[in-house]
């Protein structure tokens, strides 16, 4: 990042109209001139039409139907009462679609699906198509990454498809992830229960986008929120969208900016992160509240995805005393429309919506898929009562730099190994002994030294070999996961100690401490939770780099970061600088001579 900005992101400009200040106040009473940019207008079919005839690209979310309030049988049995108009308490008027079943003898339960996706991107599109899932599994009517009418109303629930502030022909301005869209959020769902079609329950449903707003709206607590179904949702907007380990990654938040039916403005995180670097008031106000979240909750995580810590931490720190989580290793939309999960989901929305005594609450409270090869697991959906495992042995797997390997037993020599940044990887093997399952948090302490240089951006991956030597991915939608990641920017090394556990060590961001040459620093690099088996004699690889390095996978293709390197890295281990990744080791649940129950 030069001191003009991130490399292809407009830089705020307050001379220029596309851009503009608002003073907003965060958690703690505190006024910040918030920045915001101006969106991209709606486009109609033909408009976009057009565009696809010129083979330009089409973004995603960017159509937008005229309003047209009217009622219509969308499918056979279910009506829609298309762009109805809720005043929100500041007076600004949203627009949304509601999908009702038609011969309900009376009021019935909602589902609302909230996010600045647009409500009918179905009409704009050519073919409906949700990545993962197989032609038409999912209807026209659905919202993206949302409950679809098709299915629920069929079973008697509403669904509400929402446009919030800004978004289509939704007056007023895109506030992301944060205090506005819980208010709004609170507003509608207030309005909506006190409709005659609603029975006064209503619960939110999503993934990804969607998921990640229902955490700030559920923290506002209103009072027909009966509960809540957060599949994949990233919480912590700073260290997990804009800037992982304290190393900037504008980029996919930028994308969305531009992909947005939006005739007002739209907040900009990236200008943002440049104004506010550090851990803030502002950075403090997109992270959910979570102790103000207790309503009935069923969260699913993927490993594969970036909302992965995101879900956890949710499902750790929300106070809810009816919570569930079920990990996978599926990308989300396969996972949301799949057969089996939406029968699941009915499950608990028949529980808490319907007050239907289906025995829900024998669902284990946390279900885990352990991934193994490949598109193999080593088990699925195994019952667990807690996250982490109560059971889990936490042990250090001891880096030698001079033989590039890894083991239970520490190394009496020092020894290092320097790499350029730029064009080299530092990798450490460990052969397992016996199988070796790890689920949970890992960390990696490195002694670090830089040459030339104040700062190291470290990128670390936790990958899977066989004994043959030969490179092992899990399969996710047909392409390849590498596996557990950690990054950091070791000038923001100093942690949290109200967040930070000896098992999961969390950044503070609250300020840089540049290396001083010849120094050597020990820093506890955070890995994202992880699930998978190691079997006897796999390697389980340790790569360190300076850079992302792209692979075939599709998250990898969106994200981009802005690094700041320079000279040479080194890391130290050995005698005084015992340098390790630490390991949540899951013993067998029971075990008998060669009988294993795990």
């Amino acid at each position: 990042m030069d001191k003009k900005g991130f490399p292809g992101i407009p830089v705020y400009d307050e001379s220029s109209a596309q851009f503009k200040l608002v003073k907003e106040t965060m958690n703690d009473g505190t006024v910040v001139d918030v920045i915001y940019r101006k969106g991209v207008p709606g486009k109609t079919r033909e408009e976009l039409d057009a565009m696809r005839a010129r083979g330009e690209r089409v973004p995603d979310f960017c159509y937008c139907p005229p309003l047209n309030p009217h009622t219509y049988e969308a499918a056979p049995g279910i009506l829609c009462k298309q762009d109805e108009c809720i005043t929100l308490r500041d007076g600004v008027k949203i627009y949304a679609d509601i999908y009702l079943p038609k011969d309900a003898p009376g009021p019935v339960p909602l589902i609302v699906s909230w996010w600045f996706s647009g409500k009918r991107q179905a009409e704009g599109a050519d073919e409906w198509i949700v990545h993962g899932c197989p032609p038409d599994t999912v209807s026209k009517l659905a919202k993206f990454e949302s409950a679809d009418p098709a299915y629920w109303c069929r079973h008697g629930y509403a669904v509400a498809n929402v446009d919030p502030r800004g978004v289509g022909n939704s007056e007023g301005d895109i506030s992301s992830f944060g205090l506005q869209d819980g208010r709004d959020g609170y507003d509608f769902i207030e309005w909506a229960a006190k409709q005659d079609w609603c029975d006064g329950n209503v619960g939110m449903f999503g993934n990804s986008g969607v998921a990640m707003v229902i955490w700030r709206i559920a923290a506002e607590q209103p009072p027909h929120l009966k509960c809540i179904a957060v599949w994949e949702g990233t919480g912590d907007m700073y260290r997990e969208s804009l800037c992982y380990g304290g190393i900037p990654s504008p980029y996919f938040n930028n994308m969305s900016l531009g992909d947005v039916a939006c005739k007002g403005y739209i907040e900009d995180m990236p200008n943002m992160l440049l104004r506010h670097p550090y851990m803030d008031s502002y950075w403090e106000s997109k992270i959910p509240r979570w102790e103000n979240i207790t309503q009935p909750a069923y969260i699913t995580a993927g490993w594969c995805h970036m909302h992965v810590r995101g879900s956890f931490e949710g499902f750790r720190k929300i106070r809810s005393q009816k919570k569930w989580m079920r990990a996978h290793r599926e990308m989300e939309w396969p996972d949301a429309y799949n057969p089996e999960n939406l029968e699941d989901l009915k499950r608990f929305f028949d529980r808490y919506l319907k007050d239907i005594r289906n025995g829900w609450e024998f669902t284990p409270p946390v279900r885990l898929d352990v991934m193994d090869a490949y598109g193999f697991d080593f088990a699925i959906r195994r019952p667990e009562k807690e996250f982490p495992l109560a059971r889990t042995e936490y042990r250090k797997l001891y880096l030698d730099a001079a033989s590039g390997t890894a083991s239970f037993e520490p190394f009496k020599t020092p020894s290092e190994i320097c790499y350029d940044p730029d064009t080299e990887i530092a990798s450490f093997d460990f052969v397992a002994p016996e199988d070796m399952e790890i689920t949970g948090y890992m960390k990696l302490r490195l002694y670090v030294e830089c040459r030339g240089h104040d700062n190291m951006d470290l990128f670390v991956w936790i990958k899977k070999y066989g004994a043959d030597g030969k490179y092992i991915p899990v399969h996710c939608m047909e392409m390849e996961f590498r596996g557990a990641w950690g990054y950091m920017r070791t000038s923001r090394r100093e942690l949290a100690p109200e967040l930070s556990t000896d098992f999961n060590p969390v950044q503070a961001h609250r300020k840089d401490e540049p290396m001083e040459p010849g120094k050597i620093y020990p820093v506890d690099i955070e890995i994202w939770p992880h699930s998978r088996v190691w079997h006897k004699g796999e390697h389980l690889r340790i790569e360190i780099a300076g850079r992302f390095i792209k692979s075939d996978w599709m998250i990898d293709q969106i994200v981009g970061f802005v690094t700041d390197n320079g000279g040479r890295h080194v890391i130290h281990t050995g005698g005084k600088y015992a340098s390790y990744l630490q390991i949540p080791y899951i013993p067998p649940k029971y075990r008998s001579g060669d009988y294993v129950v795990r």
